[in-house]
């Protein structure tokens, strides 16, 4: 019994590990949690970036692909008899010789499978429907766009659906682990506005990597109904001859991602600081999230010229020093107002 205690501790010490190797972002909320929300949201986020990196790789034919990632759904489901070595022998023609740190994760998703297995069964009740959801989702728009090789978004609505399966899951998975720990009432203004925090968050993903997501991956997630608006091919939104054009859609897609931030304040300002949760944690990607729709309203051609409106190092420092030093929940209107105005300094 102590031989398997140490491996599982073994386990979570490896995601903590390579959570830092594949998203600086994410491993920021990480750090400024505490214990045991800070190994339940790293263990479940890593098993959401196996099906991630899967999802993404235009190295893979599409019908390959979804089959690949409705093994790993099925390793993830106590009620199959997959396992995870029928995941790790599907998966492993595809993984690169070269592989980079996502692939590491992918190569080695037994130690996050071994790790979420270590943990209380009311947390892995809390964390399973939601990844095991997002997999699904993965594996369902794969096999939707097949005969497009990447994703080809073609409306709104689909687009609101894939952020859904990408990071609204993700939203169900925190929200699952902290209502046991509040009333019912905070917990149904969460559930009103989880998805709000995260289609904010995604949307202003794609909003930000539409360079990068069409020539790494292949994907286009700029509805088709926009693009078609202004006169532009999907295969084409990298073209010089339409930056202006694909820059206004960028603009545009900010604009309906701003409309799920007071929800998603509202989500934030409701959250249980309990379990080891921190206010931290999800209003500083919030906040980022702000900083980055001012970058993109400002420069979205950057977008497409270089691939880089992000926020700059020195502001997501001073953010970060900002919450080390103590921020109420009503900090949190004044602090989105200064940095929707203007890179934030502290």
């Amino acid at each position: 019994m102590r031989e398997r205690a140490s491996s599982r501790t073994a386990d979570v010490a490896w995601c903590f590990d390579a959570v830092d190797g594949v998203s600086r972002t994410f491993a920021i909320t990480v750090d400024v949690l505490d214990e045991p929300m800070a190994s339940r949201i790293c263990v479940g986020y890593l098993l959401c970036r196996v099906a991630d990196t899967v999802e993404d790789a235009g190295h893979i034919p599409a019908d390959e692909k979804a089959a690949v990632l409705r093994t790993y759904a099925d390793t993830l489901d106590p009620e199959q008899e997959t396992t995870i070595d029928d995941f790790a022998d599907a998966v492993e023609p595809w993984v690169p010789a070269d592989r980079d740190a996502d692939w590491d994760v992918v190569a080695n998703a037994d130690r996050p499978v071994a790790a979420f297995e270590s943990l209380p069964a009311a947390d892995r009740e809390a964390m399973l429907p939601p990844v095991h959801e997002l997999v699904e989702g993965m594996a369902e728009f794969v096999a939707r766009h097949a005969d497009t090789g990447g994703l080809r978004i073609h409306s709104v609505e689909e687009l609101e659906e894939y952020c859904w399966y990408a990071a609204g899951t993700v939203g169900d998975l925190v929200t699952n682990l902290l209502v046991r720990h509040t009333s019912p009432e905070r917990e149904r203004v969460l559930r009103e506005n989880a998805e709000d925090f995260a289609l904010l968050l995604q949307l202003v993903n794609v909003a930000k990597d539409v360079r990068d997501d069409y020539e790494s991956e292949d994907n286009v997630y700029l509805p088709q109904e926009w693009l078609d608006e202004a006169g532009i091919d999907q295969d084409a939104v990298n073209d010089p001859n339409n930056e202006a054009a694909v820059a206004d859609v960028i603009e545009r897609l900010v604009g309906h991602a701003d409309g799920y931030a007071d929800g998603a304040q509202t989500y934030l300002e409701h959250l249980p600081l309990k379990y080891g949760n921190t206010l931290a944690a999800w209003a500083i990607p919030y906040l980022l999230a702000v900083g980055t729709m001012r970058e993109l309203r400002q420069r979205p051609q950057d977008v497409l010229r270089t691939g880089d409106a992000k926020v700059s190092k020195t502001e997501v420092f001073s953010l970060i020093q900002r919450f080390s030093d103590g921020v109420r929940r009503d900090d949190l209107e004044t602090l989105r107002d200064e940095i929707a105005d203007s890179p934030y300094t502290y």
